[in-house]
């Protein structure tokens, strides 16, 4: 199969999937007190996904109900690697592409550890992953422009067309995880609905 690559001459259009209206509505569900964003623009060692779990801890420890907390984390760059389903993962080798290891073999994971962790996936045991922030109250968001790039990244590495693997990309984004234009227009709307900002890697 010929190799379709995106480049500088390819028009960001074909690779546009993000409802506009649903990527503003997500951000009126920012709500209480205490709101954070962080900026995950890289794996970081599941960073992005602790550090908004340590926000909720460390707000209920002062006395703060989840209702009255907002953490969202923004998964851009090459952070996105956290918004994708363990089927994507295996399928397209994202361990390995990410530079993600798996912490029970020490090898390139070939699941999403942060979404559903198991045994040893976290530092510490009573760490959520990403469904159990969600089903607390926690927002999280991936970049459309940066999937893109990946795509494009991933098939030049295996030599297969892009649009193919981006359609499979999004198709794997996990639920509940808004795709947004870019990971930094999210970040701005975030500090416009007033969260403070927050880089975690």
């Amino acid at each position: 199969m010929m190799l379709k690559e995106f480049d500088q001459n390819q028009s960001l259009s074909e690779f546009n999937t993000v409802d506009t209206k649903d990527a503003e509505a997500f951000f009126t569900k920012i709500k209480g007190t205490h709101r954070i964003v962080y900026d995950g623009s890289n794996p970081h060692n599941g960073l992005p996904i602790i550090w908004n779990w340590a926000f909720y801890y460390s707000n209920n420890e002062m006395g703060s109900d989840d209702s009255d907390i907002t953490a969202m984390t923004v998964l851009r760059h090459a952070g996105v690697a956290f918004s994708f389903d363990s089927a994507t993962w295996k399928k397209y080798e994202l361990g390995a592409h990410f530079g993600v290891d798996d912490a029970k073999t020490g090898k390139p994971s070939l699941r999403n550890s942060m979404y559903e962790p198991g045994d040893g996936d976290m530092p510490l045991p009573s760490i959520n992953g990403i469904k159990q922030l969600q089903e607390r109250g926690a927002l999280f968001c991936v970049c459309n422009l940066a999937i893109s790039v990946q795509a494009s990244r991933i098939a030049k590495k295996m030599n297969i067309d892009t649009e193919t693997v981006f359609n499979d990309l999004i198709a794997g984004v996990l639920p509940g995880i808004q795709i947004v234009p870019t990971g930094v227009w999210a970040l701005g709307r975030a500090q416009a609905n007033g969260c403070g900002y927050i880089y975690a890697g």
